[in-house]
């Protein structure tokens, strides 16, 4: 996970979320997600298979921004070259491409920038994550002139990202490059592989529904994630992002958007990866001491417990995907798979023995309903 593997908790106090999270950027792992309060959750199917532009939006600009050199990338792997080279083809010169130079160098240079990635988590399309934020830069991050109580959450979720008025300016100025990247490119894109994949689509939801969840349903219940929104993305790969609900805030997991139907899979590798985060995370702090969760020390863990735990989480629900994940995740590294690769997956994802046995433990007692 960028996981924003991150798990139901009320919007905190700007030191506090400033402090976790520049331990999180500063120790290069995944991008750590706030938690506003937002009003009036709709119902809907049980963990549907959705996709969103906004989402893929904001990812895909930071994505073209961020100089990923994670073990686990945080985008698919040659995601900012391929896009660059269809950009190129087509003609096509926005504001991002104008001011990336601009944009890159701060983004780099902050310890909360990165964490905005789970921005569009908190609006449910592009036109209200526009006009909000648009508002929320032209009040400069002050809340009294909200018009809801969703509004006002979505700004406090803004705030928390955005602290300083520097930081703001780089939000004004990369939100109006991504209006105008989206105008000019990204939109016909993505809408053009949303038809090209809508088989795709519906083979992930096919595997989901009749696989995955029937198995995974009393460990989705007994670790609190009994519902939410899993969406394909296009920029993602190994590295999904979750933003767990609290408060109204419906949850939702982001996992690669898989290029054939045949590579169904591999959102669902995905999913498992993002989906043991609850247990990863407690495996952690209760093998970790205070000292360590604030130095850094614990977040540097997070990375390879994630894929650690995905894979325990297969092997103990849907043993006859563990491979395939061992080797999905041995090659997003870069690395072949060889013919071991679950032996892979442990050796290049190493773990201190007390926190990979907790892992195990706590998938068999959530299993248990302990």
């Amino acid at each position: 996970m960028i996981k924003a593997r991150s798990f139901a908790a009320a919007l905190i106090g700007a030191a506090a979320i400033a402090t976790s999270l520049a331990c999180s950027a500063a120790t290069g792992s995944k991008p750590t997600a706030v938690q506003p309060i937002i009003m009036g959750r709709a119902p809907d199917n049980i963990w549907p298979v959705k996709t969103r532009e906004h989402v893929d939006l904001w990812l895909h600009g930071f994505a073209l921004l961020s100089d990923d050199s994670s073990q686990v990338p945080l985008f698919r792997r040659g995601y900012r070259d391929d896009l660059t080279v269809l950009k190129n083809q087509a003609n096509v010169l926005t504001q991002l491409d104008v001011n990336r130079d601009k944009l890159a160098r701060q983004l780099k240079s902050s310890r909360l920038l990165i964490n905005a990635q789970f921005i569009p988590f908190y609006f449910s399309s592009l036109e209200e994550m526009h006009s909000v934020i648009d508002r929320f830069v032209q009040a400069d991050g002050n809340p009294s002139g909200t018009r809801s109580q969703t509004e006002a959450a979505q700004f406090s979720a803004l705030g928390a990202y955005f602290q300083t008025g520097a930081d703001r300016i780089w939000l004004a100025l990369f939100a109006s490059s991504l209006w105008d990247e989206d105008a000019k490119f990204y939109h016909s894109y993505w809408s053009q592989k949303q038809r090209e994949r809508a088989n795709v689509i519906d083979s992930v939801t096919a595997m989901w529904k009749n696989l995955m969840r029937p198995r995974l349903s009393r460990y989705l219940a007994n670790t609190q994630q009994k519902d939410g929104d899993i969406l394909l993305s296009l920029p993602l790969g190994a590295e999904g992002r979750t933003l767990s609900g609290a408060n109204g805030l419906r949850s939702a997991v982001a996992v690669n958007f898989p290029t054939r139907p045949a590579d169904a899979p591999e959102a669902m590798y995905v999913l498992a990866h993002e989906l043991v985060g609850t247990v990863t995370n407690a495996a952690i702090v209760d093998n970790t001491s205070p000292a360590e969760q604030r130095s850094g020390v614990a977040d540097k863990y997070s990375s390879a417990a994630s894929v650690r735990g995905g894979l325990m989480l297969l092997e103990k629900f849907v043993p006859e995907l563990a491979d395939g994940y061992a080797r999905y995740y041995v090659a997003a590294t870069g690395a072949v798979p060889g013919a071991n690769p679950r032996a892979q997956i442990v050796s290049m994802f190493p773990l201190p023995d007390a926190i990979r046995d907790a892992i195990a433990r706590q998938i068999n007692s959530v299993d248990s309903g302990i």
